[in-house]
């Protein structure tokens, strides 16, 4: 199932269940309206039904606390960097005022002058959880998106830490949908690639993370209460890069989609 927040005919953002064509249903490339919001609780069809191209797909989720992100899970992202794979899992913050959704504008601000993009998979959080071993995991995941990580990789080096240059607004899109569908393994195992401006910037599989999925929630959930709506970003592979205003930049994961956003300069 792909779970997917809209904004039909200029109303308020609504959830909805998305068909593609390639399901081959009776509704091809449409969006099922549904009532509530499935993290919160149960959740039933509306009998609305709307054509992808005729909505706006805004952001799947708006983190309800956090956004948990890891650096330095691929090996070969590290060593592009001159550094080496972390002891344990990197963990930094982001601010869910970071997010925006497919489409929404990655805005450069005035501050940088070396602005990458970071495609990454991103695990959205179902519950409450606290100290979740690895092997149930899987008992505290509502589903996957796709996220870019964008970073100031200027003020990364001048701030010795990363608060300001991963926080600014617009600094994490989220989307296109929250594909609720994959097991934990098959989330373990998936082709991940970035373009800018089409062409091919990132290519690997989330196979080659260094910690994975449940591994990194168990760690995660050592030290902090995760909510539900609260999303973890699993890390970049190698090749992330400059990117600037007048840029579009594309992160596709197999199984789950593509999330584009173009790049606009702060007014």
């Amino acid at each position: 199932m792909r779970i997917a927040r809209y904004v039909a005919d200029g109303g308020d953002p609504s959830y909805g269940i998305v068909e593609l064509a390639e399901d081959a249903g009776q509704h091809p490339d449409t969006v099922a309206a549904i009532s509530g919001d499935p993290l919160a609780g149960p959740v039933k069809y509306t009998g609305e039904r709307h054509l992808l191209d005729d909505v706006r797909l805004v952001s799947p989720v708006i983190p309800r606390s956090k956004i948990v992100a890891i650096g330095k899970n691929y090996a070969a992202h590290a060593a592009e960097f001159n550094s080496s794979v972390p002891d344990e899992p990197l963990v930094f913050l982001k601010p869910n005022t970071s997010v925006i959704g497919p489409g929404e504008p990655i805005v450069y601000p005035p501050e940088t002058e070396n602005l990458h993009f970071e495609g990454e998979l991103a695990v959205v959080i179902s519950r409450i959880c606290r100290r979740v071993p690895a092997e149930r995991a899987a008992d505290v995941i509502f589903g996957y998106t796709i996220a870019n990580d964008v970073t100031c990789r200027d003020l990364q080096a001048k701030d010795k830490q990363w608060s300001r240059a991963k926080g600014y607004d617009s600094f994490c899109p989220l989307g296109p949908w929250i594909s609720t569908h994959l097991s934990i393994e098959e989330a373990g195992r998936l082709d991940i690639a970035t373009t800018l401006n089409g062409e091919a910037r990132q290519e690997s599989n989330t196979a080659q993370m260094v910690y994975s999925i449940p591994r990194l929630i168990e760690f995660v959930t050592s030290f902090t209460t995760l909510l539900p709506g609260d999303v973890l970003l699993t890390g970049t592979p190698k090749g992330v890069g400059p990117m600037l205003p007048g840029d579009s930049v594309s992160v596709r994961v197999a199984g789950l989609g593509t999330l584009t956003n173009p790049v606009v300069a702060e007014d």
